[in-house]
């Protein structure tokens, strides 16, 4: 599984939504974080747009609906990548649940 990431960050073929990276950077240690900040640079950032926020809303109204809650940040992250039509790669169970919903693709990889 790293190899295959690296082989698609080596094909600019990744973008990390920005509450990804900022996750990612706000739990780093003191002697990771700068680097880290560094190689998130060479990587691009998917931003959430207008339309996003309103997918968001959407959502938790349908997840209400289904019986599911979805923490806030997750359900962004999760509407920046359905907005850029972009599958998400997460091994969080959170996102395979929004997954059967149908409300982002997941990245499976070969």
């Amino acid at each position: 599984m790293v190899r295959h990431l690296a082989d698609l960050l080596e094909a600019d073929m990744v973008a990390v939504p920005v509450p990804v990276r900022l996750e990612v950077l706000a739990g780093a240690s003191r002697e990771v974080v700068a680097p880290l900040a560094l190689r998130f640079r060479g990587i691009s950032s998917l931003i959430p747009e207008r339309d996003t926020w309103r997918t968001v809303e959407d959502w938790v109204g349908a997840a209400v609906a289904a019986g599911q809650r979805f923490g806030v940040l997750d359900l962004l992250i999760a509407a920046i990548a359905h907005s850029h039509h972009a599958p998400l790669w997460s091994l969080d169970a959170d996102f395979r649940r929004m997954a059967k919903l149908g409300f982002v693709e997941l990245y499976a990889a070969p």
